[in-house]
């Protein structure tokens, strides 16, 4: 039986770390776009993110792309913010306990890839077209 009383759960820069870890490993020709974009780890979403995207759990949103697709954007519009990639910890930990099938280095990067994908123009229709994980 495995002991458990001296575990502690990742830390929110244990979790960043992996989420770096999964953008260093793609390929350049993605990885040099995804290098640009902010990534940040909290614990949960906020009241306002949640109640923009009419969440009232906040252990139901594991990641969150924020900003302009590449395919949105355009040298002649001012960028006001930086793209960021949010991941929430707690949230991440949730889905990982209730699946009990993944490694947590398999959610997070599956989570890091999702959001990453959105900076790229897809949507949650396109990255479900090749990636099964959240049926």
């Amino acid at each position: 039986m495995t002991e458990w009383t001296g575990a502690m759960a990742p830390t929110l820069d244990e979790i960043e770390a992996m989420a770096r870890e999964v953008i260093a490993r793609l390929p350049e020709s993605f990885a040099a776009h995804a290098r640009d974009v902010v990534l940040k780890v909290e614990d949960v979403a906020d009241d306002d993110v949640l109640d923009e995207l009419q969440i009232d759990d906040p252990l139901e949103l594991t990641g969150l792309y924020d900003g302009i697709p590449l395919t949105e954007k355009s040298v002649s519009d001012p960028q006001h913010f930086p793209d960021t990639v949010w991941l929430f910890r707690r949230a991440i930990l949730d889905e990982w306990v209730e699946r009990g099938n993944v490694t947590l280095n398999e959610l997070v990067a599956h989570v890091v890839v999702h959001e990453i994908a959105h900076h790229f123009g897809w949507s949650d229709e396109d990255v479900a077209r090749i990636d099964r994980w959240w049926e």
